[in-house]
């Protein structure tokens, strides 16, 4: 009598078919997903891959083995954005796994030399590199030699130039916006608010940092294609410091009519107390950069038109992404391209202040 029960249904991939597809034996496999022996990491990663490529319904060991390095170096900065940076690395490290160990280094600006020299030549076994510093010719030169020696290299804020003259350095990947756009945008809200009869002033920080350099260049760009009835100076490097902002904006108060700010760095106490002196509060469009706690607060009295933020907790995810992407602790790749920025008014502030203990928000 014939046998009339269903076939048995294989219910997932054997040892032998993970074998096969991931070409090593069935005995390799079985100390890779019971995690018994030592097995190089090249080969736990194939069989690793090969029993998901199976769908086979376990929990998978781990393809990484060992500590994973990541050092993050930043240009040393007191302003908001920086502090925010700082937190957004405070906040993401305790997620990280215990073998992950993220060593947080900072340079005073201008000390491109022995920041390049760290760059080149860590303290320790490095496997990946965090960047948020100026676009200059010594420290271009130290992301292209250990990004060609095969060190991830992630830059934060502002990009590194190639020094052969090109866009980007040779860097595993850019986190942060499009800051050529992000000037753009500026340019075309300032000549659309703007009253017509005055000057646009144009202020900003270093521009050794290639992000104030493209902010600035596509700020001019819209002013000059759309908006050539307002006259417009070439940029003044104010370095981030309210002395010098203030000193600026009192000089273009003197010298005429002032319809327009763009400012594309920090240090805007100094823009606000010369508005205040001349009584041009509310009366001179301003446009600025990261919703600062103070920045709100002057939106919400109608001393600024605009803010345009970069979201510098979206840009610390993004680079240690791709970062943990490279090491293999990541399984899918992190969206390439440029991050999103954002634009504030007064009617759509958040309700959380910029930097925490701030109580700022008491002013609303």
């Amino acid at each position: 009598m014939a046998d009339s029960s269903p076939p048995r249904r294989k219910s997932s991939a054997r040892f032998i078919d993970i074998a096969a597809l991931a070409q090593v034996s069935p005995a390799t496999v079985n100390r890779v997903l019971n995690d018994r022996g030592s097995v190089s990491t090249a080969t736990r990663e194939k069989v690793i891959r090969a029993a998901q490529q199976l769908a086979v319904p376990r929990l998978m060991p781990e393809v990484h083995r060992g500590l994973t390095r990541l050092d993050v170096v930043l240009a040393r900065s007191q302003t908001p954005f920086f502090q925010r940076m700082e937190l957004a690395l405070q906040r993401l490290m305790p997620l990280l796994d215990r073998r992950i160990v993220v060593h947080r280094h900072s340079f005073a600006p201008g000390d491109d030399e022995h920041t390049a020299q760290f760059i080149r030549q860590p303290p320790h076994p490095r496997h990946g590199l965090l960047l948020a510093v100026p676009d200059t010719p010594v420290l271009r030169a130290a992301v292209q030699q250990v990004s060609q020696q095969g060190v991830p290299v992630v830059t934060l804020m502002s990009d590194i130039s190639d020094p052969s003259g090109s866009n980007n350095a040779p860097r595993l990947h850019y986190a942060g916006i499009d800051n050529l756009h992000a000037g753009r945008t500026a340019g075309h809200f300032m000549g659309r608010l703007a009253r017509p009869g005055g000057r646009l002033l144009l202020l900003t920080n270093d521009l050794h940092f290639r992000a104030h350099r493209d902010r600035t260049a596509g700020f001019l760009d819209v002013v000059q294609e759309k908006f050539a009835q307002f006259p417009c100076a070439p940029a003044i490097p104010c370095f981030d410091d309210p002395d010098q902002t203030f000193q600026a904006v009192d000089a273009a108060c003197k010298q005429g009519p002032l319809a327009g700010i763009y400012h594309s760095g920090a240090g805007s106490v100094g823009i606000h107390q010369a508005l205040q002196r001349h009584g041009l509060t509310g009366q001179v469009v301003w446009i600025g950069h990261e919703l600062s706690d103070e920045h709100r607060r002057w939106l919400q009295q109608g001393a600024m038109d605009l803010v345009i933020d970069q979201d510098p907790d979206g840009q610390v995810l993004s680079g240690m992404q791709h970062l943990l992407f490279q090491n293999k602790w990541l399984a899918q790749k992190p969206m390439s391209g440029p991050n999103e920025f954002r634009l504030f008014c007064t009617e759509n502030l958040p309700s959380q202040p910029y930097l925490p203990g701030s109580g700022l928000l008491q002013n609303k």
